[in-house]
């Protein structure tokens, strides 16, 4: 009896001090919040507009189609009252569980709580019960057009997910469970985490989805050794040393996205593309983009090619001392690339010799779900804020993307630092995706504005130094990967894309998995595979993929197979840069560790 009393009160000492911690942390969390500064609201969210047009469309249903809505609703009451009923009826036996759950199976509900405690199986299933109710009845409306219908989709099923009973306290077993085990010490990390993350951003929510301390880049990622022999304004650029004692003749430089760093390609070793690029025999330069600040704002498209992709063309050149190069570019480098490329055909410029893209967009006409926030209502908005910062903050471009799939990158991350207050996992990749960039404000508008909102290069629109360009302009050789399920550049829309350029030699190569796991995919571990096929990359995008031979095993080594024919004859490997060029500092350089200057308020 003594043993549990002062067991008892040890607890309730404990209890007492994690609530007294808990008001200090609410006092930093006040503060915290007070250095937010004010965007334009047109970034929080969608136009009044997309809730209008969705309610008219319902009510414009309900006159058309009053049998189809009562279907709906009929179907939703008697689900919810069968559940309803069975779950008095299993009480009214005097039994502590929970009806039958008839399924389907979410990962959000994994606690077994979910399925046998009849107060969260009632939570969860009438939960359920609402989602499908609400998604049926938008994707039945007849009455909206196809743009509006998908952005209606989207934003309804952000709202579906936003009010999961897994995302508020009270209703999350998890969290009630480990705060009562813990006598509120998990509830005291959480709010620390989550003051840490608001104080560490300014007076905004972001939840850090890594451990910032487990990783250093140029320490533990980043790692294959090269130098930096070229430095201007907009770039580094990279080569790195030999593996090999000969090396094919022709080099290779790629051009990562500057929306993201580019050490997405160098992580670790054991997943390193230029690892193994470098190991397969290739002299290899990588462009590691500045992240600008305000004093960037009038950077533009045009800037990024002549400074970047030009200059970086024209040194790798100089170099090597060849007078051709086989180019990459990954996401919005490859449109960028694709942009280069057709100019230096119209200016007779036989500088690239081939160009693969991955995961690149370049026709926009059918943007895929990323669409959905590139309507007015939200380019107005990012054009506004621009014009007043001189750049599209990281914070707006990480959320956005982050909202693409809100459950793995924004729900579930919040639920394990702020509810559980668990430390965050020491994961390379979601690291690097939490080590952002800005864009030019100039830059960013051209863009969105001529490139995916005017699809402008589709339509041989838009303009590289004052002359439109257009796909059919892209004629070197080229080999191209898309990833199955990316939902930043879909594979169809890469797809139609590639199969408008002009080049008479066409690789198309389909990757499982999406936008970085379908490229960071290396030889050995059979996690993801491939499709290819000797068809035409022409017509219709499923029509190729149903026709095409599956692989199991990543797509690198076929990617290097088809490189190395486009690459010569081998030569004794070169150490990097030469006599005009010397190393001005090791792999991965300056760049992509360098922080711009803060915004003021």
């Amino acid at each position: 009896m003594t043993t549990e009393t002062e067991d008892g009160g040890v607890r309730q000492d404990r209890l007492d001090a994690n609530l007294a911690r808990l008001e200090e942390l609410s006092k930093r969390l006040t503060a915290a919040l007070t250095q937010r500064r004010a965007h334009d609201p047109a970034l929080h969210g969608p136009s009044a507009e997309v809730y209008m047009k969705a309610a008219t469309a319902y009510m414009a249903e309900m006159m058309q189609n009053p049998a189809r809505v009562l279907e709906h609703q009929i179907a939703y009451w008697g689900k919810t009252l069968k559940h309803y009923v069975e779950a008095q009826q299993v009480l009214a036996k005097g039994e502590f569980r929970a009806p039958e759950d008839p399924g389907p199976k979410d990962r959000r509900f994994q606690n077994p709580l979910w399925d046998s405690h009849p107060y969260f199986n009632f939570l969860k299933q009438q939960y359920l019960f609402n989602a499908e109710a609400i998604q049926t009845a938008v994707g039945d409306m007849e009455a909206l057009a196809p743009e509006d219908r998908r952005r209606v989709d989207y934003f309804t099923r952000q709202i579906v997910d936003m009010f999961s009973p897994t995302n508020f306290f009270g209703t999350n077993p998890d969290a009630l469970e480990k705060a009562v085990a813990t006598d509120g010490a998990s509830l005291v990390q959480g709010l620390e985490n989550l003051v840490r993350d608001i104080e560490a951003n300014s007076g905004e929510m972001v939840v850090t989805l890594a451990d910032r301390e487990a990783f250093r880049v140029g320490s533990n990622l980043a790692t294959t050794p090269g130098d930096v022999v070229y430095r201007n304004k907009m770039f580094e650029l990279i080569q790195y040393r030999p593996t090999t004692e000969k090396v094919h003749k022709t080099p290779l430089v790629i051009f990562p996205p500057w929306i993201n760093k580019f050490y997405i390609l160098d992580l670790k070793p054991a997943n390193s593309l230029v690892k193994w690029i470098v190991d397969q025999g290739f002299t290899l330069f990588v462009v590691s983009w500045a992240n600008p600040d305000a004093t960037y704002a009038g950077i533009g498209m045009d800037d990024y090619i002549r400074d970047g992709y030009l200059r970086a063309m024209a040194e790798v050149r100089r170099i090597t001392g060849v007078d051709q190069i086989n180019a990459a570019g990954y996401c919005i480098a490859g449109t960028t690339l694709g942009l280069t490329l057709a100019h230096l055909e119209k200016a007779g410029d036989k500088t690239v010799k081939t160009a693969t893209f991955f995961t690149t967009m370049t026709d926009f006409s059918d943007p895929g779900e990323v669409g959905v926030f590139l309507d007015d209502d939200f380019v107005d908005g990012i054009e506004r804020q621009t014009a007043k910062d001189g750049i599209l903050s990281k914070l707006f471009m990480s959320r956005t993307f982050s909202f693409l799939r809100s459950n793995d990158l924004i729900y579930q991350p919040a639920i394990r630092s702020y509810m559980l207050g668990e430390a965050p996992p020491a994961f390379d990749l979601l690291y690097w995706n939490g080590d952002g960039t800005n864009l030019p404000a100039k830059m960013a508008v051209e863009y969105l504005r001529g490139l995916c909102q005017q699809d402008g290069f589709a339509k041989g629109r838009f303009p590289v130094f004052g002359h439109p360009v257009s796909l059919a302009e892209v004629k070197v050789p080229l080999c191209a990967v898309a990833c199955e399920t990316d939902h930043i550049a879909h594979w169809r829309g890469s797809f139609n894309g590639i199969a408008q350029m002009g080049s008479k030699s066409k690789t198309f190569i389909l990757a499982e998995s999406g936008h970085i796991a379908g490229i960071i995919n290396p030889p050995g571990r059979d996690k993801y595979g491939h499709y290819v096929s000797d068809a035409p990359v022409a017509g219709d995008p499923d029509a190729w993929k149903a026709a095409a031979s599956f692989h199991k095993g990543s797509w690198w080594p076929r990617w290097g197979e088809w490189l190395a024919k486009a690459s010569g004859p081998m030569v004794d490997a070169r150490v990097p840069g030469d006599s005009v060029h010397p190393a001005l500092a090791p792999a991965p350089g300056s760049y992509v560790v360098a922080e711009p200057k803060l915004l003021t308020a």
